[in-house]
């Protein structure tokens, strides 16, 4: 195994273990995975966190639809939708799958996020949509997901959780913490009368500031402030 896939691998076992000590998720529920070359590095179904080693991180072909997998291990039941974001989306390198509380609990109810918080721009746009219900890990399920998160990098699955992708694992997990933080919010809001929207113009002008802001890619370098 070359040094970049053992620390990609050993990247991905760390995000998995991010995800339940800050509570994104609970237990084995969730899934991670990114891209290396022209394979997909994902999460193996059932295993706790703790156990993971880089050697069971199951390993498939993008260019495969079918799913064939390498590994010990077999991957996780969500890989399809997490196979179909990475082979479709350029702009994703990472995708991200967890069951936090609040986002859940606004999936349940059906619930998109509106534009209630200027952090609504960090998914590209003025929401954050709710797909609708399928049984987990099934084609209709992923073929629901991507249909709603076109043009976004983030969404809600009807009574099951959320996804969000980013440009790097560290993204796509700072994309996940952050649509846990405004789901919260925007669920708090609605118990005092809910919040006042900000107008597509608003979040418009966030979008065209973000490339200075939050979480950087390009090694840790932060551009100079403007």
């Amino acid at each position: 195994m070359k040094k970049a896939e053992l620390a990609l691998r050993q990247e991905l076992i760390a995000c998995c273990q991010e995800m339940n000590v800050n509570g994104l998720n609970q237990g084995t529920s969730g899934n991670i995975s990114v891209r290396y070359d022209n394979r997909m590095l994902i999460s193996p179904s059932a295993t706790p966190y703790d156990q993971l080693e880089p050697e069971m991180i199951a390993s498939v072909d993008l260019n495969d639809p079918s799913g064939a997998w390498e590994g010990p291990l077999k991957p996780s039941t969500e890989w399809r939708f997490h196979h179909a974001l990475l082979r479709e989306r350029k702009d994703a390198e990472a995708v991200v799958h967890a069951h936090p509380t609040y986002c859940t609990t606004l999936a349940m109810a059906r619930k998109e996020i509106p534009s209630c918080h200027y952090m609504i721009a960090a998914f590209g746009s003025t929401n954050v949509r709710c797909a609708g219900y399928a049984t987990f890990g099934t084609e209709e399920l992923s073929k629901l997901a991507i249909e709603v998160m076109e043009d976004r990098t983030a969404c809600l699955l009807a009574n099951h959780g959320m996804i969000a992708v980013g440009e790097s694992l560290a993204k796509a997990m700072w994309r996940a913490v952050e649509l846990e933080t405004i789901a919260r919010q925007y669920y708090l809001s609605l118990q005092i009368g809910g919040p006042v929207l900000l107008s597509p113009e608003a979040i418009a002008d966030t979008l065209n500031s973000f490339s200075g802001y939050g979480l950087q890619d390009g090694k840790g370098k932060k551009k100079k402030a403007s």
